[in-house]
């Protein structure tokens, strides 16, 4: 029997996943590490800890499924994108990755807008604007602040390829993840060498570039002698997070539309053709499946939103259930509970959910979150539900900005936090006038690059084949007649930032200048 193998690097920790070609799930593992914050705004990992934790993963998933390692016939990656991995010629990583959610970059993009001959001529050549998390200005950055680390540079690597290079020895990618690094010509699929030689970044320090089911490589002896795998046991090019995610939700084909909702929220669409982006509010980049497109925003503050809500209101009960050893993540469905008390709209109220700025559909690190409509009829239950509104209003922009874009959302496939709430499920269904289903996995990325490895083994023919032997619908919500106060609220939750844009922008820099002064 086939056994297949999905690694997802995220960012706090490398979930491990093994499961039949057929979608069925034998046993997962996760392992957790530190993300090191040397500065405000900074976000750094060690590339090590990544490895540890596969390794890790792997045995204890194998150990949970009561089978060896060795018996496991094909490894799929994903992993956090943007991540910026800079190793030497002997694979060893010179510092810590800058991650995506790093700020640091700001300088370093308008210096790509700057070469690469303004912003409509960079989206030309790749697609998509300069933002802070992507991987091109953190190069820039390394080379203008660590040159002794970029002198020693062979190869740039993004998060889940370091792990393809300690599994297999290979320094490789493929176009879904490399789309996000914004040095990938996405409507060629490949690397876009007239923005690096702008940029004057060496063609020869980015890896060679597959298809995500593709083989890219073979466990080396030994990592074998490491781990129990079978030496030469094939390693497919994966995905990075958002695309392999879509495949573990069966988002490979037109119509069906995504919303996966962890601490940012996601709005993710399958394309037959690169999706036209002159704006650049979405992300355009290359799908998981071969030959394929996707369009994708990403919201900062999605289920970060309740979470700073939950540790706020509820920072007594979090304490507690921290004390007795109990996960404060059980405080959610008593606070979705609550929620429900109150009425659609909350009675006027509106929460802009900008608690870490903005990418998706203002990319403004300014954006400020903020309760507007407040009066004293508002309760507990008005504010959290105000906060879960506001969260699916922010997913709701990206929706309308597909369907701007000529994109069909004929089906949303709800996942993440977001999924996990009959309450919440049926407010997206309003909220999106559009159906809104569950499938009969959660597993995500870590699934969507097990079934990539099957489609690179052999198993099945194409992904889309592959899906749709492992993924079955298993709850439809529709539109009720909460979708007409939502409709109507709409417009005025747009309103709002616009009307607020400049006073974050000043609130910003009295705040940046009061830390500068203590």
């Amino acid at each position: 029997m086939a056994l297949l193998c999905g690694i997802d690097v995220g960012t706090s920790a490398t979930k491990t996943l093994l499961c039949t070609p057929d979608g069925k799930v034998l046993a997962t593992a996760s392992v957790e590490y530190p993300v090191y914050t040397p500065k405000p705004g900074w976000s750094e990992q060690n590339p090590d800890d990544w490895w540890k934790a596969t390794v890790q993963g792997l045995k204890a998933v194998c150990r949970k499924a009561k089978v060896k390692p060795r018996a496991i016939t094909g490894i799929g990656l994903s992993g956090q994108m943007h991540g910026s991995v800079f190793v030497d010629k002997n694979g060893k990583a010179l510092r810590r990755a800058l991650l995506w959610n790093d700020q640091r970059t700001a300088a370093e993009c308008a210096e790509i807008e700057e070469r690469a001959g303004g912003r409509k001529q960079l989206i030309k050549m790749v697609s998509n604007v300069a933002l802070t998390g992507f991987t091109a200005p953190k190069i820039l950055w390394v080379r203008k602040h660590d040159p002794r680390t970029y002198e020693k540079t062979f190869k740039i690597l993004l998060p889940k390829d370091y792990i393809r290079l300690k599994l297999t020895g290979e320094y490789a990618s493929e176009v879904s993840d490399a789309a996000g690094t914004l040095l990938l010509d996405v409507k060629a699929r490949q690397w876009h060498a007239g923005l690096l030689e702008r940029l004057r970044i060496d063609s020869d320090l980015m890896p060679r570039l597959y298809e995500s089911p593709e083989v890219t490589g073979q466990v080396t002896p030994a990592v074998a002698k490491l781990t129990g795998l079978a030496p030469g046991t094939p390693v497919v090019g994966g995905a990075g997070d958002q695309p392999a995610g879509a495949v573990g939700n069966g988002i490979v084909r037109t119509g069906i539309v995504s919303a996966t909702m962890g601490t940012s929220g996601v709005v993710f669409a399958h394309a037959d053709e690169p999706v036209p982006n002159e704006d650049g509010a979405l992300q355009s980049f290359c799908h998981a499946v071969p030959g394929k497109w996707c369009v994708f925003g990403c919201m900062l503050s999605a289920g970060g939103s309740l979470q700073w809500l939950r540790n706020t209101l509820m920072a007594d009960d979090v304490e507690a259930f921290r004390k007795a050893r109990k996960d404060p993540g059980l405080l959610y469905p008593e606070m979705l509970a609550e929620a429900a008390e109150a009425p659609p709209g909350c009675e006027g109220l509106l929460f802009l959910p900008y608690l870490t700025g903005e990418r998706c559909p203002y990319a403004d690190p300014d954006a400020r979150g903020a309760w507007v409509g407040l009066t004293v009829r508002h309760n507990r239950s008005h504010l959290i539900r105000s906060v879960v509104e506001g969260i699916t209003f922010g997913m709701r922009d990206q929706v309308e900005i597909m369907r701007s874009r000529g994109v069909k959302v004929t089906e949303v496939r709800a996942s993440g936090g977001g999924a996990a709430s009959a309450f919440w499920r049926q407010m997206q269904a309003d909220m999106y006038n559009a159906r809104v289903v569950t499938i009969n996995t959660r597993e995500g990325g870590a699934l969507g690059v097990a079934l990539l490895a099957a489609v690179g083994t052999g198993e099945y023919q194409s992904v889309p084949e592959a899906c749709s032997a492992a993924i079955k619908v298993t709850e439809t919500r529709k539109p009720q007649k909460a979708s007409k106060v939502y409709d109507s609220m709409y417009p005025h939750y747009r309103q709002l930032y616009r009307s607020l844009r400049e006073d974050f922008r000043r609130i910003a820099a009295c705040t940046t200048a009061g830390k500068a002064g203590k």
